[in-house]
């Protein structure tokens, strides 16, 4: 991937602070490109500021990612989620669930469009390159031989105690088989704080490439995070997730994803099962890696501002 041409520089801060510095610097960028469409994807801070700088100024606005839904709304994601797909003209979703999930809350038929999966583009696109890489030899790991483990979710490591909890199930798995974890900045002191068990092996973070390779050549990933659940599925290898409510269930329904929640028990449990019998791969409809080129031609097919139906119009303009 290329380097951006523009850098908004708003750095970290309180997602309220963040949200807004964001918006204040999108906002005269988009006023002076004066684009048609502007392409915001997934459920960060910056996703939500900048549909809302897009709804306001004008532009059709195409949500990346949209109908996902976790019925979490303790999480910060979840309201950017919703917040987004609401003031959006094109809702892409990356599955038939995440569609069926905006036709529940009321979104019309012509916003609705199930594209795929735009980070299963990016793996398949890079996956020869990542088996090329030399991060198993430099980690003297083989494949099948070892566990990968991600934590950052600030509800499992800004909690001494769940991190607490986490970490014993994880030292527990990890005398069967050896767990890897690349340590996430967020997470660095507060596992050194807690203190890892043996078994659990921290190795710095991993760049796309060498972490795909790491996902590939795993026995099993145990993760909070829902890419790593989405690309699992793709690559086909057991995941175990550490949450207890995902955004993502397609991963368990139609992949090799299985929820086992927080509870040390419970995740010890769920994963000495996966390791004797492991689910068959399987991938949702559509995760193929041609997401992008029907993105496009929903953009390129869909009309301008002037000429098709705005978020809160309840029936569709004539053309």
């Amino acid at each position: 991937m290329r380097p951006p041409d523009r850098h908004l520089g708003a750095g970290s801060g309180s997602h309220a602070e963040q949200t807004g510095r964001v918006m204040a610097a999108f906002e005269p960028l988009l006023a002076e490109l004066a684009p048609d469409a502007v392409v915001v994807v997934g459920d960060v801070n910056s996703t939500l500021a900048c549909a809302l700088v897009t709804a306001k100024a004008g532009p059709l606005l195409a949500h990346v990612e949209a109908g996902l839904r976790s019925r979490d709304w303790s999480m910060p994601e979840e309201v950017n989620r919703v917040a987004t797909d609401r003031v959006s003209d094109y809702l892409l979703a990356p599955s038939a669930d995440a569609a069926a999930n905006l036709r529940a809350e009321g979104y019309r038929e012509d916003q609705v469009h199930v594209v795929g999966n735009v980070m299963i583009d990016t793996l398949l696109a890079n996956l020869e390159r990542a088996r090329g890489s030399d991060v198993l030899d430099r980690y003297g790991l083989t494949r099948g031989g070892y566990g990968l483990a991600t934590l950052h979710r600030p509800a499992n490591v800004d909690d001494p105690d769940a991190l607490r909890g986490l970490l014993k199930a994880l030292g527990r798995i990890g005398e069967r088989c050896p767990l890897v974890l690349p340590v996430h900045p967020r997470a660095e002191q507060r596992l050194h704080a807690v203190g890892v068990p043996a078994g659990i092996r921290l190795v710095p973070p991993a760049g796309y490439l060498d972490f795909i390779a790491l996902q590939d050549s795993a026995r099993v990933v145990l993760t909070d995070s829902g890419g790593v659940q989405e690309e699992t599925t793709a690559l086909g290898v057991p995941c175990v997730t550490l949450r207890d409510n995902t955004e993502r269930p397609i991963t368990v329904e139609e992949g090799t994803n299985v929820l086992a929640g927080t509870d040390p028990d419970r995740i010890t449990a769920t994963v000495r099962r996966v390791l004797d019998d492991p689910p068959a791969p399987r991938c949702p409809a559509l995760w193929d890696g041609r997401a992008g080129e029907r993105i496009a031609r929903v953009l390129l097919d869909g009309g301008t501002a002037r000429t098709r139906p705005r978020p809160t119009d309840p029936v569709r303009r004539a053309q």
